[in-house]
């Protein structure tokens, strides 16, 4: 085992030598395969990808959704997505960044949906979360809620909702909630 070892640091001293700069990193199954992903990407007109931490980092980004119908209309939501170097055997942690009074979003900025879920399965990919995203502005499911009030507001009166939901991305209060303004 010791020569092992041995073996392996020779070949670093070699690779640092024969170059000047010590190796490359070798990618991990899962950065590959988010690397194919992020590649082939069919993004919407209204969603935007970005990389804060440069793109060395692609394991950590950020989806801007903008929803061009439905209550949501005119709002700006941010994203973050966590990948795991297990990508894609387990599904990315995302979490929106921006307030939204939401029936499957809650207020720390949890997102209900069944493919980060229970769901989840390695033929899916990035592209299927951002439209499993999109989905959630554009049909806002009461029935599998992580915000119960605004769930029961939308069940029960939708125009109250509609009102609560502009309310909320002008920037104003929602019962005792604040929402910063997303327009």
């Amino acid at each position: 085992m010791i020569k092992l070892f041995k073996v392996k640091e020779k070949q670093r001293e070699d690779a640092v030598n024969a170059n000047g700069r010590p190796p490359v990193k070798k990618q991990s199954a899962g950065e590959l395969r988010l690397h194919k992903d992020i590649t082939e990407l069919n993004l919407p007109k209204t969603t935007i990808i970005s990389f804060p931490n440069g793109k060395d980092d692609l394991m950590n980004f950020e989806v801007t959704i903008r929803p061009d119908e439905g209550f949501y209309l005119g709002g700006a939501f941010i994203f973050t997505f966590s990948v795991s170097p297990v990508y894609p055997h387990e599904a990315p942690k995302v979490k929106c960044k921006t307030k939204v009074y939401h029936p499957n979003i809650d207020l720390e900025g949890n997102v209900c949906l069944n493919i980060l879920r229970e769901d989840w399965k390695p033929v899916l990919n990035i592209n299927t979360i951002i439209y499993g995203l999109h989905h959630l502005f554009t049909q806002p499911n009461h029935e599998d809620p992580l915000n119960h009030d605004a769930a029961g507001v939308l069940r029960d009166n939708p125009k109250m909702f509609e009102s609560n939901v502009r309310r909320a991305m002008s920037g104003g209060y929602v019962g005792q909630t604040f929402f910063p303004r997303c327009m």
